[in-house]
């Protein structure tokens, strides 16, 4: 490998595993301070991290071994009970692989790559969209973070943690990890929302109370809930899109609060999101007391209301930003890898 290649890949290099690998404890999957110099944390951590990024089936045993080297320089154990999986699954013509893996008790770690052996599919972007899942009939809470992407070969990598609920152990001799679906092309949208002049917000809007809600967030003192709140009535009559697949539907004043509405379109092939804020004359960003969420009548897209503490004589002291994520780009197979797990020495053996 080239040593521009090498220094990319540590490049793009997850900050939070950086910080957290040198003092990875796989025994009881907590975190201990170690001994190291600070110049010496960052040159072996980094070099953990690069180790996943490198573990390809590509790599020659040389390669191999070297990275297995690195890792036993910081901690035995993982170069001990992290072992390569490299066994993969293809459909439209993109590619998954299950690079490495290490299951322990409730616990389950995976490091997979995406690639479009054909096309250009996969970016920078790529989001597994909550769509990975391990056989297990038990419910489970999951991350997915990308740690890498490679624009020559078109491959995207994550790091993907899945922890079962109620300490129940992920028994078996096999493990199957899944993929049914994934997002690409995903852009973001982060500004001053310059079509609203929130002096001239309307202080007796329409509204209306009766909305299917399907979430909802409170920070702040409202003890209402989500049902017995109005909420603003949407309509086309002012409503304008800031970014493609959100549009402000309404704005005004609620009980002496600050409402504004956004739409987000087809959200279940999407993912589109995103909050608003708002920002005083010292720059201080201030957010919503309140966000609720509820469907439109297809439930297809989503409204969101974000409730705000200011009355109408104190909002010409405001400016209303957005922060949204959208995307266009939804690719669905049927990618699927069956692996062993032994518990007796945990490893994961090909």
């Amino acid at each position: 490998m080239k040593r521009e290649d090498i220094s990319h890949a540590v490049g793009n290099i997850s900050t939070r595993h950086i910080q957290e690998a040198a003092s990875y404890s796989p025994q009881n999957i907590s975190f201990a301070p170690k001994r190291f110099s600070a110049n010496k944390i960052v040159v072996l951590v980094a070099s953990v991290a690069l180790f996943f990024t490198l573990a390809v089936p590509a790599l020659a045993a040389a390669d191999v071994q070297a990275a297995y080297e690195i890792l036993y320089a910081v901690s035995p154990k993982i170069a001990q009970e992290l072992k390569p999986v490299r066994l993969s699954s293809e459909d439209g013509d993109i590619k998954m692989e299950v690079i490495s893996a290490y299951i322990k008790g409730d616990k389950a770690y995976i490091y997979i790559s995406m690639q479009d052996m054909t096309g250009e599919r996969i970016d920078e972007t790529t989001d597994l969209y909550d769509s990975y899942s391990i056989n297990r009939p038990f419910s489970s809470s999951a991350t997915c973070e990308r740690i890498s992407y490679d624009e020559e070969t078109n491959t995207v990598t994550f790091l993907i943690s899945i922890t079962q609920w109620g300490q129940k152990e992920i028994g078996g001799k096999k493990i199957t990890f899944t993929v049914d679906k994934f997002l690409s092309n995903k852009q973001e949208f982060h500004d001053k929302i310059s079509q609203i002049d929130l002096n001239t917000v309307n202080l007796s809007p329409q509204t209306q109370s009766d909305v299917n809600v399907r979430g909802w967030s409170f920070s702040g003192n409202i003890s209402e809930k989500p049902e017995y709140i109005d909420y603003l009535t949407a309509t086309s009559e002012g409503s304008f899109s800031p970014v493609d697949g959100v549009t402000v539907t309404g704005i005004g004043f609620i009980a002496e609060k600050l409402h504004v509405q956004a739409y987000y379109e087809n959200i279940l092939e999407t993912d589109n999101h995103g909050y608003v804020y708002l920002v005083n004359a010292d720059g201080d960003e201030i957010r919503s007391e309140a966000s609720v969420a509820f469907w439109d009548s297809e439930r297809s897209g989503s409204y969101q209301e974000y409730i705000f503490d200011v009355s109408p004589n104190e909002i010409n002291n405001y400016e209303l930003y957005g922060h949204f994520w959208t995307c266009n780009s939804l690719t669905k197979g049927d990618w699927q890898v069956t692996f062993p797990i032994e518990y007796e020495d945990m490893t994961v053996t090909q």
